[in-house]
Order: C-alpha cells, then structure tokens, then sequence
C-alpha cells in the first residue's frame, strides 16, 4: 500500500502544468504571512476530515485587465496573478455557482481525507472548482497528495484533533501557538 500511494502520487499529473503547491514551502517563503498547520496537527488528520489544498501553474501570468500586482487573501504579501479561494467544502454549506472567467490563477480547494498511509493521503474533490477547464480537476475527482500540500484543515475539525491528541502532542501545539505570540 505504502509504494501504491507514492507511486499514484508521482504518476499523477494535471494539464497545463498545474501542480499542487507545496505549503511548507510557501511558509518558508513567506514566514508568518502564510500559516500553514503545524506537523503535530497534520499527522491526526483522519479519514473524513476536509484539507485545503492549492493547484497552480507556472504557465499563466496575470490577465491583461488584471493588476500587475495585487494582495493575497492568506498572506497579505504581494502576488503576480490571484488565487481562487473556496472558503468551505461544497459538501458543508451550499455554494452559490461562481461565474468566473477562467484565466489561469492558482486556486484553493477542499478535499475530504478518504485514504492515508504516513504522510500520503488519498482524498476526495469537495469543491466546484472555476478552472476546472484548465486544470482538468473537478469536484468529486480523487486525488493523492503529501502533507505538505496541505494549507489548512476545516476549522470543524479543530475539537477532534486535539482530542485525539497525547501529552506530547498536546505540548508541542502549546508550544506551537506560543511561538506565533512572539
């Protein structure tokens, strides 16, 4: 099962260039103005559980009538081209269908966790996703990722987490969250 998922992971591909984004170094690269969850939170994510994740691509740049430049919604840092965002999976709150001309931006989506092996998961498309027609990935496709790609988990699952959690674990948040005080 271990190779299986490592194996469908290094197999999988999306047009046009889009990749899934790693978190861990987009944090490196932005520091505090990107937060990403830390590793004790990622290694409790369960089955069920919805994950954010981004898929980009090099390719495509900022529309004509766009900006040059322009703010990003996650770390308030500059950015070329903007990120689609989806603040909830379709699966928990209804979504209004989002009429967006597709133009080749980064987008965030949901994903619900249906398989894992150590830092490898298998997961489920939980959002309507606007460039679908570029990227060829839709809501309800299955798609393997690392937990490094993961930028967020749903904020419903913040009480779960932390229950399943040991002292040790309990620890290292503490001292986690202390260190976002500083």
């Amino acid at each position: 099962m271990a190779t299986d998922l490592e194996q469908r992971f290094e197999r999988q591909q999306f047009a046009n260039d889009y990749v899934l984004a790693n978190g861990v170094a987009l944090h490196a690269e932005n520091g505090d103005r990107f937060q990403i969850p830390p590793d004790v939170i990622k290694r409790h994510i369960k089955l069920g559980q919805f994950v954010e994740l981004r898929v980009d691509s090099p390719r495509f740049s900022v529309h004509e009538d766009a900006l040059e430049k322009c703010s990003c919604p996650s770390c308030n840092g500059e950015m070329t081209k903007p990120i689609l965002r989806h603040p909830h999976p379709a699966s928990l709150v209804p979504l209004p269908e989002q009429i967006v001309p597709s133009r080749g931006w980064g987008e965030d989506f949901w994903v619900r966790a249906t398989e894992r092996w150590e830092k490898f998961f298998v997961g489920v498309v939980d959002s309507p996703l606007v460039e679908a027609r570029l990227h060829e990935l839709h809501q309800g496709d299955e798609i393997v990722f690392h937990e490094d790609h993961v930028l967020a988990v749903h904020d419903i699952h913040r009480q779960e987490l932390v229950a399943w959690m040991d002292a040790a674990d309990v620890k290292e948040l503490t001292q986690w969250l202390a260190s976002l005080r500083r």
